[in-house]
């Protein structure tokens, strides 16, 4: 066990604000009975505004970023982990006001931990991360309000991004005809390899005009982006069918109607991946080992290490970043 070890450390002051790699010891992490060596994390949008002096993400500093994390227990003082055990801590309060992954030891409340599921290695859970467990809990949510295959076609907007990836991913694995909307034409080859049996245009999606109903298109979609496309995505979704909706990349308002869900019966649900309950959540980190794991899983990813962090984390702010960056401690 070192005395002291690697983290990427963000710093605010009245004058300055820095980021960079520093050496931190045991004694700056905070309190949690679970001690973990953080073996990979990952780079989600929060953790790119964590990077920033603007983000509104990090309540005090210094701090260390990094919303997710998986590694192995170094030592814990809950019967529910022991040491060599090898586990997952995603969301909570984890990279916004606790110490997060970017650093090479982690300590951790028990309460937001899961155990690494069995078929699921270390990476393989990062390359998920925060991304994909709100991709699945999109694709989850959407089947139990009624979604089938045979129901017809999905959309997934933002499709290049870590939730839009992993979802057209699951929802292909799932046998639905997936239509994959992206402002990146240089990454059509990309989602058709995901699973996508259709790619279009952000602006074949929303293009400046929202209609109050407009030509039913989708039987469902899992929409990462909200803004005034959330609004364009309603209007076309078939009777009774719903939208998944777990972003804010395109803004906060949506300026719709209440006509789709008065007269379609349309379902808008809420996906939030922070704070579900450990009921829901443990199940479901099964299912993307099992049903929900896709054959393309690694593809979504490219790894990088802890150094080349910092240059990396502006990309994901930029709108440039394509399916997940995997962190190696």
């Amino acid at each position: 066990m070192k005395e002291d070890f690697k983290a990427l450390v963000v710093d605010k002051t009245e004058s300055d604000f820095s980021v960079g790699i520093k050496h931190i010891s045991l004694n700056d992490l905070p309190a949690g009975e679970v001690l973990i060596n953080v073996a990979y994390s990952s780079i989600n949008y929060k953790d790119g505004l964590a990077s920033i002096p603007e983000g509104k993400i990090v309540r005090s500093y210094p701090f260390v970023p990094g919303i997710d994390l998986a590694g192995v227990v170094v030592s814990s003082e809950d019967p529910c982990f022991s040491e060599g055990d090898q586990v997952i801590a995603t969301s909570y309060e984890i990279g916004v006001s606790h110490y997060g992954g970017y650093s090479e030891y982690a300590r951790i409340p028990a309460d937001w931990i899961v155990p690494l599921p069995a078929g699921l290695s270390l990476k393989e859970s990062m390359i998920y991360g925060t991304a994909g467990l709100t991709a699945a809990l999109s694709v989850q949510r959407l089947e139990e309000n009624g979604l089938s295959p045979e129901k017809g076609k999905v959309l997934v907007s933002g499709a290049t991004g870590g939730v839009g990836s992993i979802a057209v991913a699951i929802l292909a694995k799932r046998g639905y005809e997936v239509v994959a909307s992206t402002g990146k034409e240089s990454e059509y080859d990309y989602l058709h390899k995901l699973g996508a049996k259709e790619v279009i245009s952000r602006e074949e999606v929303y293009n400046g005009k929202v209609k109050a109903l407009d030509k039913q298109l989708w039987a469902g979609a899992v929409d990462p982006v909200g803004g005034e496309s959330l609004a364009a995505i309603l209007s076309k979704i078939h009777y009774n069918g719903s939208v998944a909706v777990s972003g804010l990349t395109g803004g906060g308002n949506v300026p719709a109607t209440v006509f789709p869900f008065i007269l379609r019966g349309i379902n808008l649900l809420g996906i939030d991946s922070v704070y579900c309950t450990m009921e829901v959540r443990k199940p479901l980190w099964q299912r993307m080992v099992s049903d929900f794991k896709p054959e393309v899983l690694e593809s979504i990813s490219k790894e990088i290490s802890l150094e080349e962090l910092p240059a990396t984390l502006p990309i994901i702010l930029q709108g440039q970043a394509r399916g997940r960056f995997i962190v190696k401690m």
